[in-house]
């Protein structure tokens, strides 16, 4: 029998053990292996999966019988996806470190930071899954706060500031769905179930929207985002944007819109509109950009931005693309900022105009940054196309206006994507770039590994799209938008 509970735990078990460790590389190989048993565990749950609307692998404990809470957790199509992407991306982050001297407390927060993700994706009961929420933020506070830049202490207390009022209007509105529930408990069927007046949703859908939105993040609850990626070290920068945004993506589609449809009709139209604003104004910001961390933060808003509005027109074709998405994104995304590691880590510098004439001396790196960087784009044939293809099918069904405008995320995306492959790696060789060492080794692995994902998602991204295709189609059909 297939242990979900385990599946949690492991990387528990890694992070108390790591906690004690003082040498770098002992720590690195404990962190490593912790992550990749705990991927290894995560592949009977999607070998045994049935990819119908079912929840599976259910475990429901009695935690607090007095407050009506459980530890209820279990799988389906929208919930497993994301549990692959983090424990499959967790080990390639950790590896991407080996360069790096970091002891074992950085990756025990690591670690215990995956376990509080993997509670969101999986909690079938709202008050684990505000537990999960917030285990996730605190490792990835101290993690920027004890090991980023100049500015982390300004920075990380604005993220934890921003990020924790959106999680008490959630709590609040938690507590208030609980009082609502006839027999006292936080079930999700229990508040999928309850007839709450339109007045009631339209509240519940501002506390929830404004949490998830500021964890996404969607314009304008971004401006924690940009200072937050520039300050963190790069393994906290990938988790953050490799994963944690994606918490606020699937709260839309697990928690708000089921709980207050009432609230999406009357409102989910600003939400769309603000998503778009978003991919137009973040682009625009990105074209400006000289710093490549802060870049590529700017074009993360725009390309959930348009996962965002994907959830907001609420059809098959949007969800679909949307859980697609979450999972190219991630790993378009953690290749794009080790890219950036690398070369920073050699120029001593993240400023473009520093740089120029890599792809001459490091060939490697210059193939798989191009490669990364057409994936990001959505080229056919690599993972991104797939996803942005099916989320303008289901936007373009709200209107030709509100597709064109979410279109522009992929033509200011290719823009400013190739104006920055061009200003890094080609271009005459300066004195720096001719003594610049190409990828090897653990690098070489990651960026293969990398490549790999999204080669093989954009030639044949037909398994992805049916482990969700159910689950997402009977949630369409079960909640009914009336725009």
């Amino acid at each position: 029998m297939n242990n979900l509970a385990l599946l949690l735990l492991l990387p528990v078990f890694g992070a108390l053990l790591l906690a004690f460790v003082k040498k770098s590389g002992t720590a690195k190989s404990i962190a490593l292996i912790f992550s990749v048993l705990t991927l290894a565990l995560t592949v009977p749950f999607l070998v045994a999966f049935i990819p119908d609307a079912s929840k599976q692998f259910e475990q429901n404990i009695p935690w607090i019988p007095s407050l009506g809470i459980h530890f209820h957790i279990g799988l389906d199509g929208i919930s497993l996806p994301l549990v692959i992407l983090t424990n499959g991306l967790v080990p390639l982050i950790i590896l991407s470190t080996f360069g790096q001297q970091q002891k074992g407390g950085f990756y025990a927060l690591m670690l215990f930071m995956q376990t509080g993700l993997l509670l969101v994706f999986t909690a079938l009961d709202a008050f684990l899954f505000y537990v999960g929420w917030e285990i996730a933020l605190i490792p990835i506070y101290f993690i920027c706060g004890l090991w980023g830049g100049v500015n982390r202490i300004r920075v990380t207390l604005k993220f934890f500031i921003y990020t924790f009022s959106g999680s008490l209007l959630m709590l609040i509105a938690i507590i208030y769905l609980y009082t609502q529930v006839p027999t006292a408990n936080y079930e999700l069927t229990s508040f999928y179930e309850l007839d709450l007046d339109e007045k009631t949703q339209r509240y519940i859908f501002w506390a929830f929207f404004v949490a998830f939105a500021i964890k996404m993040p969607l314009f304008p609850f971004h401006t924690w985002q940009p200072d937050t990626y520039v300050e963190a070290p790069m393994a906290g920068t990938m988790l953050l944007s490799g994963i944690m945004l994606k918490m606020g993506v699937y709260g839309l589609i697990r928690w708000l819109i089921p709980i207050a449809p009432l609230g999406v009709s009357q409102y989910g139209h600003l939400a769309m509109i603000l998503a778009i604003i978003g991919i137009v104004y973040a682009s625009i910001i990105a074209f400006q950009q000289q710093d490549l961390k802060r870049l590529i933060a700017y074009s993360s808003i725009a390309h959930v931005g348009l996962i965002a509005a994907g959830v907001f027109v609420w059809n098959v074709q949007g969800l679909q693309g949307a859980m697609i998405q979450m999972v190219n994104h991630g790993i378009s995304v953690i290749g794009l900022f080790f890219v950036v590691e690398i070369v920073s880590r050699q120029f001593g510098s993240r400023e473009m105009q520093h740089m120029g004439g890599i792809a001459k001396v490091a060939p490697r790196l210059a193939i798989v940054f191009l490669i990364i960087i057409l994936g990001a784009i959505g080229l056919p044939l690599t993972n991104g196309f797939i996803g942005e293809f099916l989320l303008l099918m289901g936007v373009y069904q709200a209107g030709i206006w509100t597709a064109i405008f979410a279109g522009l995320t992929i033509i200011l995306g290719a823009v400013y994507m190739l104006r920055m492959y061009q200003g890094v790696m080609l271009g005459d060789t300066n004195q720096k770039a001719g003594i610049f060492r190409d990828i090897a080794g653990s690098e070489l692995l990651v960026f293969a590994i990398l490549v790999a994902l999204i080669v093989g998602i954009g030639v044949y991204p037909k398994p992805l799209l049916h482990l969700s295709e159910a689950a997402v189609s009977n949630l369409v059909e079960q909640v009914k938008i009336g725009y």
